[in-house]
């Protein structure tokens, strides 16, 4: 079913391309069609694309024909082995044109076609019934052992694999159960008993007759259908389609928005949506549809790939699957990836790489890494961005099961709790909405969307946690219920719950079940949504059970529930789980710089003559202790061979400096800055971190910390839960963040527990220098800290730097606010054209206390008095200026000159030192900015 943001990349592989019919026959089926080659742009080997209608009989034994629209692709006549490939509900051939003509070009014979109801094929959807689409394949499979192309195993028994997602997941394990010539089967995000994906019972030992109907994406599902009934140029499906009364076709009498669907479909759909339940004849129809009705025939090697972000066919879908293949001795691999029917992160190239090699090693020989037995695609974090989630992967050498290799019991509070079903079921609780994957995303990075109203749920919460907890499969808990109905409809979902209060529902899932003969209470063990989730240290972990779920069928009669927990909560782990290396640390703004100057790297490298830069030995034990030394630094760009963006810099920078890097716009400061952190490479010189060579990636740079402007949020999370999960994406250790020092340092108080977009732009900010904080580095880099700040936030930054470097830790600021750099700077490097022009304390630079400004009276002529203060002991010079006198002294101190001047009769308003920062950085640069 395609019908979720991420899943559209399942469907659409590809543009509609043109076909020709021609005539022709081959020995099984009646042929109209076309042949036409497709070559590939950029000199990629050409594929060869042969349009064709291919005639099936409506059902076997049936002199009634259906055409089916297939392509068929290679890039050559060598017999080569074959690959079926077919859609999601919802589409065509056309979306798998792109997929096709990839593994074409690695050496396959791809035939992929129109399912049934769909594109230009005819015929009515049948849901992959064995007498109709599955018989459909069986005869493609003859078709392929036709072609020359295709390289057989026996006469009449083609080397062929499947592989598809979600309508065309499940065609794959019934075809491969029905028909064992086909070798090997890749199946992706799809049902293994349509009954129970569509009448669910999150309990167990129950079955899909007591379970709680998926109205929304079963609406969705049949709508979809529905909307079919014509074809997709406006007319009637190409190729012309077969019908009968009471099989779907256009005869008088047939239920009106049945569409493309078989009538008995549609009355079935009829009934369970009206009812809000399965009935013995509905479960029947489906299950004839699902993979577990051939359980016991699926024999070959098959790689189960489901997603982790599909409220449709959850994990637990899969899991029944590879258990059912395993059964039988064949070859099994599980993939839990990030995506599915709900969307979420699209890693399918990831995917589509591995069923490539899952054929490679089963069809052609020639591949013996089929990836791990078992892999999950974990979430750790948020990147830099602070808005896409930092995705790792997880394997172990065997598939554990959903209740994994190990357990630990979580033991809940809360006692007894009453809560009602509304009536009418309204208003609905909230876990998920189908098919919209932005919520599933969202979870990922620690949000989403989940409503639970007052009164309509109970909630039972444990203590929290000592140290992290990782669930890997699917919790249960035992639940006592009872209810003044005879059934009881709840709805089970686990929230993880941070120290700040915020619950988070993992992937957006619940699990429903119906408690029969609830009015005498029972006990069940409630088996909760299946997923990959930690719990972090902290953490506490809470039990929800509720009366209605948006995504599901409620009883419209109001009724009132107790329930309370009669065990503890059983979480399984997997031990034996090996995670991919974190990435490397990376600040807010170092991401998007690497990427930057990769890509012009990239670009550039062939032009570009840079001269190799001497290295110095990678460790120097002297400067063990020096936070910063710079030594001859030099930097040029390509197209500016005639200037240096940075020239024979040097300076040093010692502990418990707060250091202020000034210069005008072209300065070299921000490729400085970039050196430093190791972004992009000197043409000469070095740089030493206490006493480390900086290069790309050094492990010296996780001492340093950095902040740029403009530090990305999540505006709806606390600054406190920012904080957290940008940690977690840098994958250390949550101890090693000392997230109290640093937030104390911030001075943000009780604004952490608020949401991101109430705060200030001052509290932004400290934010921001708080997350450059984290882990306490020896080194903090500051670029425009104070920007956009009103005087009382500068204030308070100014107090933050001065807090952090008190403690014998360095700081960097770069800014243009002279006078700020003049109250919270030690020290100063001055730069100009790419070269040092001074460097010093603060104090030495200014040459504070040299020059007085002595305001005078409006009234006043100050040219009257400037010989007699120029003749006084003590005082250098002085001269008249617009306001007032400029005195420069010579030992006189200003406390005398005052007096001397009050004895003069100068009418003195104000005094104080002449000589700022500005004035100096000016008379430093030349005078201009």
């Amino acid at each position: 079913m395609e019908l979720g943001g991420a899943w559209r990349r399942w469907r659409g592989r590809g543009t509609v391309a043109r076909r020709r019919l021609l005539a022709g026959a081959v020995a099984l089926v009646a042929v109209a069609g076309v042949g036409s080659a497709a070559v590939a742009a950029g000199g990629e080997q050409a594929v060869r694309q042969e349009d064709r209608f291919l005639s099936m009989p409506e059902t076997p034994g049936s002199d009634r024909q259906v055409q089916l629209d297939t392509s068929f692709f290679t890039t050559g006549s060598t017999p080569r082995p074959a690959v079926l490939l077919a859609h999601g509900f919802g589409g065509s051939k056309d979306g798998e044109r792109d997929r096709a003509r990839q593994l074409a070009r690695q050496g396959y014979a791809v035939l992929t076609w129109s399912a049934r109801g769909f594109g230009h094929s005819g015929g009515k959807i049948g849901l992959n019934a064995p007498d109709r689409e599955v018989e459909d394949v069986k005869h493609l499979v003859d078709w392929l052992a036709q072609r020359p192309e295709v390289r057989l195993d026996a006469p009449g028994d083609p080397r062929v694999g499947i592989t598809g997602a979600s309508y065309g997941g499940a065609i794959s394990l019934l075809a491969s159960a029905y028909d064992h010539r086909i070798d090997a089967v890749a199946t992706q995000i799809t049902w293994w008993n349509l009954a129970d994906a569509l009448f669910p019972q999150g309990m167990q030992g129950s079955d899909a007759a007591d379970g709680v109907f998926k109205k929304l994406w079963a609406g969705i599902f049949f709508t979809t259908g529905a909307a079919g009934d014509l074809g997709p140029s406006g007319g009637a499906p190409r190729g012309g389609g077969g019908s009968k009364p009471g099989d779907g076709g256009a005869d008088e009498g047939r239920p009106v928005g049945c569409g493309r669907f078989l009538e008995s479909l549609c009355q079935m759909y009829d009934r369970v949506a009206t009812a809000g339940h399965a009935d013995p004849d509905a479960v029947a129809l489906l299950e004839r549809s699902s993979p577990s009705s051939v359980a016991a025939q699926l024999t070959a090697p098959t790689l189960v790939v489901q997603g982790q972000q599909d409220s449709l066919f959850p994990l637990d879908q899969g899991d029944a699957i590879a258990r059912a293949v395993a059964a039988n001795g064949a070859p099994v691999a599980v993939d839990w990836f990030a995506g599915g029917h709900d969307g979420g992160t699209d890693t399918s190239a990831r995917v589509d790489d591995r069923v490539t090699a899952w054929f490679d090693h089963y069809l052609t020989g020639r591949g013996n890494d089929t990836g791990p037995a078992f892999r999950v695609t974990r979430t750790g974090g948020v990147d830099s961005t602070g808005f896409q989630a930092v995705l790792r992967g997880a394997t172990a050498d065997r598939y554990p099961g959903l209740g994994g290799t190990g357990s630990r019991s979580v033991e809940l509070a809360g006692g007894e709790k009453t809560f009602a079903n509304p009536p009418g079921g309204a208003p609905p609780n909230i876990s998920t909405l189908p098919g919209i994957g932005a919520l599933s995303q969202a979870a990922s990075l620690g949000a989403g969307l989940s409503l639970d109203f007052p009164g309509q749920h109970a909630a039972f919460e444990s203590a929290p946690l000592d140290g992290p907890l990782h669930l890997t499969g699917q919790p249960t808990v035992p639940v006592r219920v009872q209810a003044d109905k005879a059934d009881a409809v709840l709805f089970a979902k686990l929230y993880d719950v941070g120290p700040d209060g915020k619950a988070v529902l993992p992937q957006q899932l619940a699990a429903p079940l119906r408690v029969t003969g609830a009015d005498a209470g029972r006990t069940v063990t409630v088996a909760l949504p299946a997923v990959d989730h930690t719990f972090p240290a902290g953490h506490r972990l809470r039990l929800v059970l509720a009366g209605t779920d948006l995504a599901y069928a409620s009883p419209a009669e109001p009724a009132t529930y107790r329930v309370a927990v009669a065990g503890a909560l059983s979480v399984p782990t997997v031990e034996g789980l090996v995670t991919e290396a974190a990435p490397l640390p990376a600040r807010t703004w170092v991401l998007p710089l690497v990427a930057v100057a990769v890509a012009a790297g990239v670009v550039l490298l062939p032009w570009l003559r840079r001269r190799r830069v001497p290295r110095g030995p990678g460790y120097d034990p002297a400067l063990a202790e020096v936070p910063l030394q710079i030594t001859g630094l030099s930097k040029r760009y390509q197209g500016a061979a005639d200037r240096y963006a940075v020239r024979e810099l040097s300076f040093r920078v010692e502990q418990g400096q707060v250091l202020g890097l000034l210069g005008p716009n072209g300065a070299g400061k921000t490729t400085t800055l970039r050196m430093l952190m190791g972004l992009i490479r000197p043409d000469a010189g070095e740089i030493r971190i206490f006493g480390h060579l900086v290069r790309p990636g050094a492990p010296v740079l996780s001492r340093v910390g950095a902040f740029v402007e403009g530090a990305g949020f999540l505006p709806h999370l606390s600054g406190r839960a920012n904080l957290r999960l940008y940690w977690q994406a840098t994958g250390r250790p949550e101890e090693d963040a000392r997230f109290d020092e640093a937030l104390a340092i911030a001075g943000l108080g009780e604004a952490l527990d608020r949401a991101v977009r109430t705060y200030s732009q001052g509290m932004r900010q400290r934010l921001a220098i708080a997350q450059a904080m984290l882990g306490m580095p020896d080194l903090l880099i500051l670029d425009e800290p104070t920007n956009g700040l009103d005087p009382p936030q500068i204030r308070e930054m100014r107090e933050v730097m001065i807090r952090y470097a008190a403690a014998g830790r360095t700081v960097i600021v770069s800014s243009h606010l002279l006078a700020e750099v003049e109250q919270s700077c030690t020290d100063l490097v001055v730069m100009d054209h790419g070269q040092l022009v001074t460097t010093g304390a603060v104090g030495e630079i200014v040459g504070a206390g040299e020059l007085l400004m002595i305001g005078v009276a409006a009234s006043y002529a100050p040219e009257s008095v400037v010989e007699k203060v120029d003749a006084l002991a003590g005082v250098g010079s002085a001269e008249a200026v617009e306001g007032g006198l400029l005195v420069q002294l010579d030992g006189l101190a200003a406390s005398e000159l005052l007096a001397e001047l009050v004895r003069l009769g100068v009418p003195v308003e104000s005094a104080g030192p002449h000589r700022r920062l500005e004035d100096a950085f000016l008379s430093l640069i030349g005078g201009a900015a």
